[in-house]
């Protein structure tokens, strides 16, 4: 493999809102985001088209929302369409500067409104003849719904994910309480970057004061450098989320 760093980002995105919906902010999402340059981003919750938004607000973008994002930094995505309603529709994507060799998504939401999906793309690294499988994940609210979900995702890696071949996971997991740590470490052997880095797992939610650790990076088969959360300013006062930031080495 190349010695190049690999950077990527996780970030829900609340649709482009700030807390409690009050303020469009997906525009400065994008600026904060490009200033980051990850050469990876997971983004959860994001908005694919809304015809009734797209009427009443001013500075909505023409695209989808994951295509506004990408714009020139990243040539190459993958969107998640989850939850399905009147006026449009939301979910999942992936960013990336690096080309996807193949990608599909796998809905697990228990209902219709609810954006709950596994999103796996694989993408080539540039300078490497090894494939990189790369999930973004949102998972439940429910401990019941959590499990099914994640019994959904160690039989998609079991089955579609080599294991000389490196895995990053990563999104929003709803898992306050921690107990997707057995299938993430004992069923399918990943470990938490946050939480290998600095001993504990991330505070993440709410932005403006972090005190649930609901968002997570998973990997195996990669050297992880650094991680952190992404929570001064502006990230706290944009969306409801803080943003893991995460680097590995591809040496």
């Amino acid at each position: 493999m190349t010695d190049t760093p690999l950077k990527i980002l996780t970030y829900n995105i609340h649709k482009g809102f700030s807390v409690g919906n009050r303020r469009f902010i997906l525009h400065d999402i994008k600026d904060a985001l490009r200033k980051i340059d990850a050469d990876i981003v997971f983004l959860q919750e994001i908005q694919g088209e809304h015809l009734m938004r797209k009427q009443t607000i001013n500075n909505w973008p023409d695209s989808g929302q994951f295509e506004f994002l990408a714009d020139q930094i990243w040539h190459h995505h993958a969107y998640g369409k989850n939850a399905i309603y009147k006026q449009g529709h939301h979910g999942n994507a992936i960013l990336s500067k690096y080309p996807f060799i193949e990608w599909e998504n796998i809905n697990v939401s228990a209902m219709r409104s609810a954006s709950r999906s596994l999103l796996h793309g694989t993408i080539q690294i540039p300078g490497s003849d090894q494939k990189i499988h790369v999930i973004c994940v949102h998972l439940g609210l429910f401990d019941v719904e959590r499990e099914k979900q994640l019994s959904v995702l160690s039989q998609r890696i079991n089955s579609h994910v080599p294991r000389e071949e490196p895995l990053i996971i990563a999104g929003d997991f709803n898992d306050w309480m921690g107990r997707a740590e057995k299938h993430m470490n004992m069923d399918l052997d990943l470990y938490e970057v946050f939480k290998s880095t600095t001993g504990r797992h991330a505070r993440s939610f709410p932005a403006w004061m972090p005190a649930l650790t609901m968002d997570r990076i998973y990997c195996r088969g990669l050297k992880p450098v650094h991680c952190q959360r992404l929570h001064k300013m502006p990230w706290r006062k944009l969306s409801d989320h803080t943003p893991l930031l995460a680097s590995f080495s591809l040496g």
